[in-house]
Formats: C-alpha cells, structure tokens, sequence
C-alpha cells in the first residue's frame, strides 16, 4: 500500500511509545517497598601497625643516682615514723639514648624514724626511705631507695642509710652559760663591787646552766626545696611499652630551701 512518509510513520511512533511506557511499568515495583535495601559494604580499615614502640622490658641498674627536690618539709619538731614525704625528679635518667625517668617525675617515701634531741644530750635525727616512682603517664612501680646526700642550708649529716642528723648544740650551750655570767657579774658589781661581782658571776653561770637544761638542741631539719640525691638499691624494671612519653618533662625552677640561722 502506498501512503505519504508522514501518514507512514506516525503509527510507527504511537506503537514505540506505548512499547516504552509498558516496559517502564513492569520495571516499578507494585505497592509500596517493605524491605529495606540491601546495606553497601565498607571496605575494611587498615590496621594501624605500632612501629617503634619497643616491647622489652628496660632495667635500670642499681647504684643509679636520681636527683630530687623535697617538696614537703621534715623537722624532727613534729616529724613522727610513717609520715609521708614527697619528692620530684630534677634531671632524666636515660638508657640507650633515651629518657627512661623524666624531669618531674614523682617519688614518694616515708619516714622510718624520727627522734628529737635532748636536753642534756642526744641529738636531733631522722631516717627516710623512697618507696614509690611515679612516671609523667602515670606509670607506678615499686621503688627501693634511699638519700645519701642532702643540701639542707643547714649543717645536718647523712648517713649512707639515709639518717640526718641534727648538728650538735654544746657551743650555743657554751655561749648560754657564759653570756649569763657575764651579766650576772656585771649587775653584782654594781650591787657591791668586786665581791658582788663574784657572786653575781655564780649566779648568772646557775642562771645559764638552768637554761641549757631546759632547752634541746638544734632540730634535725630538711625544708621543701632541699636538694637530695638518691641510690637505687635494686634494679629498677620498667615495661618498654609504658615509658613512651608525649614530653619528657619541662624544667620547674628549684626553690632554694629558706635561709637558716648558723
């Protein structure tokens, strides 16, 4: 049959797009969707791999010297056995090119024993021992050490097992007496020349000798801020995994302990 292009191709086009509309509707589904659409899978995340970090144990051998501030004072005026006392590092300690015990770590001890002086005789004294180390990261062991040396500003000694003792008193004890003398004479001589002088001096010595009876001794004392190097007596163990630092300490300036009568 013989009909114009046109005329031709319109039923063509009628019949593609019902054809197209028939397929799109079979594609949707009929009704509303009450499955949820299947999850998209994440591709797994990498494990972080922990380069570096060492895992041994590091030992810190014994006889290491550490270097510490007191930060609380101790008189043997009020300080009693089981009084603790606290400490903080003042210089690393490092092994193998690294920082093992950091710039402001802590230390806490106690005091073993505590005696004041007499009043006749005896001297002033106290022992002390560091039990605990406490790392920047708050990494806690056991510690075994104790002073031996102490910059006090004072003249106390210390022992090698960590006793201070007070300084002696007899030359203040010398002074008392005669300085009482001396007054004591002075005001007899006043009183009736030179035999009141004489009775007066006995009376001002009896005046001082009562004194020195009656007063202790010098205290034994280590303000805050006295400076102590310590001796460990055992080795020291640290996990490798605990002494990796954010920062090795800062530097705290040290507070010189108060000035002290000589």
């Amino acid at each position: 049959m013989n009909c114009p292009r046109r005329e031709c191709l319109a039923p063509i086009g009628i019949f593609l797009v019902l054809a197209s509309t028939r397929v799109a509707l079979a594609q949707e589904p009929e009704g509303p969707q009450t499955v949820a659409p299947a999850p998209v899978a994440l591709a797994p995340r990498p494990v972080l791999e922990h380069r570096g970090i060492p895992t041994a144990n590091i030992t810190v051998p014994a006889g290491t010297r550490v270097a510490v501030v007191l930060e609380n004072g101790i008189s043997t005026r009020s300080a009693k056995a089981g009084d603790s006392l606290y400490f903080r590092t003042s210089f690393p300690i490092t092994q193998n090119n690294q920082i093992v015990i950091p710039v402001g770590s802590y230390l806490r001890g106690e005091l073993l024993e505590s005696k004041r002086p007499g009043r006749i005789r005896g001297r002033g004294e106290f022992r002390m021992r560091l039990n605990t180390l406490i790392l920047p990261n708050g990494y806690t062991v056991d510690l075994n050490a104790v002073p031996r040396s102490a910059d006090t500003g004072g003249k106390e000694t210390m022992d090698p097992e960590g006793k201070v003792t007070s300084p002696g008193g007899k030359g203040k004890d010398a002074e008392t007496v005669a300085t009482t003398t001396v007054t004591g004479a002075g005001i007899g001589a006043i009183a009736a020349g030179a035999k009141g002088a004489g009775i007066g001096a006995g009376l001002g010595g009896l005046a001082g000798l009562g004194a020195v009876l009656l007063t202790r001794g010098p205290e034994a004392e280590l303000p805050r801020g006295s400076t102590l190097d310590i001796v460990l007596e055992r080795a020291l163990t640290l996990e490798g995994s605990q002494i990796q630092y954010r920062h090795t300490g800062e530097f705290s300036p040290i507070t010189p302990p108060p000035a002290r009568p000589q």
